[in-house]
């Protein structure tokens, strides 16, 4: 396969992918994430101390968007806003205990949903998806921070 045609087809497979995630953050009752929601705590999660503008650049959102949604998870009880020691003008965003337990239930109830989707593949074709998405973590993930 031609690069631009495995370019077109991981174009037009990850937004299928994430639709079926977000049905899956919509069914989740109790936990009521959004998949932006869900980004965010997944992003402070991997980055502790994070700055509003950090997560904005992850997301893709304008930082009026990121800070209101941020406003929501801290009202929520989710994340916390602290002063940075070295930078007292720069607030970090630190997940809350339960924040990290609503990550954590958000997280592993998608994984068991994507695991019972890929049960219907056959053990190799599991295989080289597995492959196929360590390949392009690998190659993405030296291009862009996380």
């Amino acid at each position: 396969m031609a690069g631009e045609e495995c370019a077109s087809l991981v174009m037009e497979v990850v937004p299928v992918v994430m639709r079926f995630l977000r049905g899956e953050m919509r069914r989740q009752v109790g936990l009521r994430l959004s998949v932006p929601q869900f980004r965010t705590l997944a992003y402070v999660h991997r980055h502790y101390g994070a700055t509003l503008s950090e997560v904005a650049e992850h997301l893709g959102v304008a930082l009026p968007s990121m800070s209101r949604l941020v406003d929501r998870l801290v009202e929520r009880g989710l994340m916390t806003r602290e002063m940075r020691p070295r930078d007292r003008r720069c607030l970090a965003l630190v997940l809350t205990q339960e924040g990290e337990s609503a990550f954590a239930a958000a997280r592993d109830k998608a994984r068991v949903e994507v695991a019972k989707a890929l049960a219907a593949l056959l053990p190799e074709q599991q295989d080289a998806v597995q492959a196929g998405l360590s390949i392009l973590r690998e190659l993405f993930s030296c291009r862009s921070p996380c």
